[in-house]
């Protein structure tokens, strides 16, 4: 480990009278190396003085892909994005404290979504932070909230290490975001070694005890909720869940209201969402006296509301849980309709077109059109928010195709989602289903999936406001807003112009406020390699 300045001159690229051997790596090579070997071979930027000689690697080691991204949370929404379909981690590398904080909200939502991400933070060196430098602060008390493992690495021999702890970290079951924080003088020390992360230990199998209280459960005949989330909501998993429900129509199966990923369309088994406004929610849930919770928890509103109550299932529902999320959760599905014999087949959704749309553009009408032109194996990315309530629902006979969603309530999650999801899935278009208040955070990564190239087609549904927020302030105050706090909650003043906003990111742009008009540029912009905007003006927003 460098002690002092001395040790800088002495050490670091500038100083050096000739060029080291190649196989003798710094510190930021030998992570660099340390992710190859651990299947992470994209990173997803916005670097700073502490990350330079990650930069500096990227010229000698080509076989790591490092996107730029123009803001933080731009980044770490793709990392989350990225490990949703890829099923294996990318990394992240942000600037310190404050490139950590720029980003944290969308590691939230990795987090809540069980994304696999190597998240690594350039730190000052060593002998530098007692000096207490402007961009100094707690790196991990931030990181800590939203990592499931969190290490400084504080010297040139243990740094590779723990690189490879932190891979293994990430992808063990049911995956996560995993910081290594890496000082500056540890990055440019020469000697380090590059390590193979260890293989992923496999989920847990359910219990046997389990598997028959929830069996026991649904032989009882009451009305059962079979409530799932992560790995049960592949298209396998979904299917068993169905057959089980196809044996005992005493159950239904749903998915909790904010997932990671669906795997869902014509062919596939469908699956209903418990809603997010409380009064429906409680109204769908209701009827059921057992839940058997498949990887979900017992479900809650997303907020507290005046006389409303916080947990969604009625207080005399009896809660079974078949499986945690770190489970395995496919096996538990497949254990509990062995014990239940459950051979019907199960109902999957037809390949059913729905009824032509034309007029204005409204949220019925939209959803309308993505069912009729939603490409085959898409990925759906959606932030949609108050608009697109009603897009899962009329997408389910749609062409087969995965849906991603916020996971974690912080919105700007869409358009950097969409860049990760592109990047794992060349070859699938994405349709980033996005509202114009939430697009209004991460706008950034228009300007990422022009200069990649990237196959998505973003959205923005233009209500001139944050529509949502209009509706939690009714649900609140229990009546509309007066002038002055309407004016909080609109973008109207002055109005956003979308195509010229996404053209300066240099993403070709079409605005639609028909519903003919809509239909020929999804049609175009999905037949279009590379990127294009589409602003959708919602009537009655």
């Amino acid at each position: 480990m460098v002690a002092g300045a001395a040790a800088v001159s002495r050490r670091s690229g500038p100083q050096r009278a000739a060029r080291r051997e190649e196989t003798v790596l710094n510190g930021a090579e030998g992570i660099v190396r340390t992710l190859l070997a651990g299947g992470v071979d994209h990173c997803f930027t916005n670097p700073g003085t502490s990350e330079m000689y990650f930069v500096q690697a990227l010229d000698s080691i080509p076989e790591m892909r490092c996107i730029l991204c123009l803001q933080e949370n731009v980044a770490t929404g793709a990392a989350d994005g990225y490990g949703r379909m890829a099923d294996r981690p990318a990394a992240t590398l942000l600037h310190l404290g404050p490139g950590l904080a720029n980003g944290w909200s969308n590691l939230h939502n990795a987090a809540r979504a069980f994304s696999p991400i190597v998240n690594l933070i350039g730190e000052h060196a060593t002998y530098h932070r007692t000096f207490d430098a402007p961009l100094h602060s707690d790196i991990a008390g931030l990181a800590e909230r939203v990592s499931r493992w969190v290490r400084s690495s504080d010297s040139v021999e243990s740094v590779c290490r723990d690189a490879a702890e932190a891979i293994a970290a990430a992808r063990a079951a049911p995956g996560g975001v995993a910081t290594q924080i890496v000082p500056l003088d540890v990055s440019w020390s020469e000697g380090a070694t590059p390590v193979d992360a260890a293989s992923p230990l496999s989920a847990p199998a359910p219990s046997a005890d389990a598997v028959e209280r929830a069996a026991e459960a649904i032989r009882s005949g009451g009305p059962t909720l079979l409530l799932l989330t992560g790995a049960a909501l592949r298209a396998g998993p979904l299917e068993t869940a169905a057959r089980i429900a196809a044996s005992h129509p005493c159950v239904e199966i749903m998915a909790q209201t904010s997932n990671g990923r669906i795997e869902r369309g014509a062919g596939r088994a469908p699956v209903e969402r418990i809603p997010y406004p409380v009064a429906p929610a409680l109204a769908r849930l209701e009827r059921f006296r057992n839940a058997i919770l498949v990887g979900a928890k017992d479900p809650v509103a997303f907020f507290a509301y005046p006389g409303r109550p916080s947990r969604l299932l009625p207080a005399e529902a009896q809660v079974h849980r078949l499986a945690e999320i770190g489970d395995d959760l496919p096996a538990a599905l497949s254990a509990l309709a062995d014990a239940l014999a459950a051979q019907a087949p199960a109902v999957l959704a037809p390949a059913e077109p729905p009824p032509a749309a034309h007029g204005p553009l409204t949220a019925e009408t939209l959803a309308s059109l993505l069912a009729e032109g939603l490409p085959a194996d898409a990925v759906v990315v959606e932030e949609s928010v108050s608009v697109g309530r009603g897009f899962f629902a009329a997408t389910e006979t749609a062409a087969p195709h995965d849906w991603l969603q916020v996971t974690g309530g912080a919105i700007g999650n869409g358009p950097p989602m969409a860049v990760g999801a592109a990047m794992a899935c060349p070859g699938r278009r994405v349709i980033c289903l996005e509202g114009d208040g939430s697009a209004l955070y991460t706008h950034q990564a228009l300007w990422t999936m022009a200069r990649e190239g990237l196959d998505v087609t973003t959205v923005v549904l233009n209500n001139g406001g944050y529509a949502i927020l209009h509706g939690e302030f009714r649900a609140l105050a229990g009546e509309a807003a007066g002038p002055r706090a309407s004016r909080i909650m609109d973008v109207r003043e002055p109005a956003i112009d979308w195509p010229s906003l996404a053209a300066g990111f240099g993403v070709p742009a079409t605005r639609a406020a028909d519903a003919d008009a809509f239909r020929a540029a999804f049609a175009r912009a999905n037949a279009t390699p590379g990127p294009h905007l589409i602003e959708a003006v919602v009537s009655g927003g």
